[in-house]
């Protein structure tokens, strides 16, 4: 699973070792986006779609390189132009409809989307500002797409049998669009399934969900899965079954209680471990996600670590997230320095040494 992430090695990398260093997705918007954003909403003002959009593209180019200048390796454009991760896609895909908002939890509410009909994939959904963000970075981009299962449970289902039906429907779609970012030259796709964890007893539609989405994709594409905050253990050992070549999970914010479930030797795919806590307004020091990361490697070796914030940071205040992402790159190269000169020790389970922290 590991021979496709050298790709994402910078050519100057200083040391042998290598940690991949990435983000979840979301990136705090600009403020000056959200304004216009609510300005475009508004009838009362002159500004246009084609205004909007340059405003999306202006907010793109400089959160990729907000990303580029704090040192990740593979970076994204924050998803400045998605307003929610299910109604962002709803709006592109045949069969869906919006009748309105519905509550959520306390005074948030989310517009749920309807399947009213067979979805089907019209034009592509990403394709375009996949290409934008390539046009501006100088390092490569990863692409986040909410999973079809995500896409199916938090959607309201009028039109097939059953919620597992329209997951495979989904499925085929998403496959359809990895297909166009491959061909526009994507190498780094990653599947956001946070529905999963609250609802672990489908991991099996969630894995069947995966082989649609790799059906006919070259393997030196790099397939990630994220998944929010649950029990793990709900999910493990099945996932060492999906066709993927990282598992993205959220520790951090739980204090890595359950680094455990994945130490066992056993594990099958990458770690994307998340070293800082993407629900805290407070940038960790660089010596504190030194520790986080050697968590990882309780559970796999160096050349199968990825290292990443908890989840997407766009709730938080910008100066923190990228503090948070500046000190994550800085304590993951000294991480990789230790590597090199010996003075760390490698304890997860497939290996005789204990951990040296």
């Amino acid at each position: 699973m590991t021979e496709n992430r050298e790709q994402f090695r910078p050519a100057d990398h200083p040391t042998d070792h290598f940690l991949l260093t990435t983000v979840v997705g979301s990136y705090p918007k600009p403020k000056w986006l959200n304004r216009a954003e609510d300005i475009h909403a508004d009838e009362e003002y002159d500004f246009t779609d084609e205004h909007l959009h340059e405003a999306h593209d202006d907010a793109a180019r400089v959160i990729t390189n907000e990303h580029e200048r704090a040192g990740l390796d593979a970076v994204v454009d924050g998803e400045m132009r998605r307003n929610e991760m299910v109604e962002f896609f709803a709006h592109r895909i045949d069969g869906y409809e919006f009748n309105g908002p519905v509550k959520v939890w306390g005074h948030n509410y989310f517009d749920k989307p309807s399947v009213v009909d067979e979805v089907a994939y019209d034009e592509p959904w990403l394709v375009d500002e996949f290409e934008f963000t390539t046009g501006v970075a100088d390092r490569p981009v990863k692409v986040p797409i909410t999973g079809p299962y995500t896409l199916a449970n938090w959607s309201f289902n009028e039109a097939y049998e059953d919620e597992e039906a329209l997951a495979y429907d989904l499925a085929d779609l998403v496959n359809e669009e990895v297909e166009k970012l491959v061909e526009a030259g994507a190498r780094y796709i990653q599947i956001d399934e946070p529905a999963l964890a609250t609802t672990p007893d489908d991991h099996a539609i969630v894995g069947e969900c995966l082989e649609h989405i790799v059906d006919g994709i070259d393997d030196d594409v790099r397939i990630g899965l994220h998944v929010c905050y649950g029990d793990y253990s709900r999910v493990y050992p099945e996932i060492n079954e999906f066709p993927i070549d990282e598992f993205d999970v959220e520790l951090c914010n739980g204090d890595y209680e359950q680094i455990e479930v994945f130490a066992d030797g056993e594990f099958e795919p990458d770690l994307a471990l998340g070293v800082v806590d993407a629900h805290t307004a407070e940038v960790e020091p660089v010596e504190e996600i030194k520790e986080n990361i050697k968590r990882g490697f309780e559970v796999v070796p160096p050349e199968k670590l990825t290292v990443s914030p908890d989840c997407g940071l766009k709730l938080l205040p910008r100066e923190i997230a990228y503090g948070k992402m500046e000190n994550m790159v800085k304590a993951t190269r000294e991480i990789e320095a230790e590597l090199d000169a010996g003075e760390i020790e490698i304890g997860y389970a497939g290996t005789a040494a204990p951990a040296d922290d």
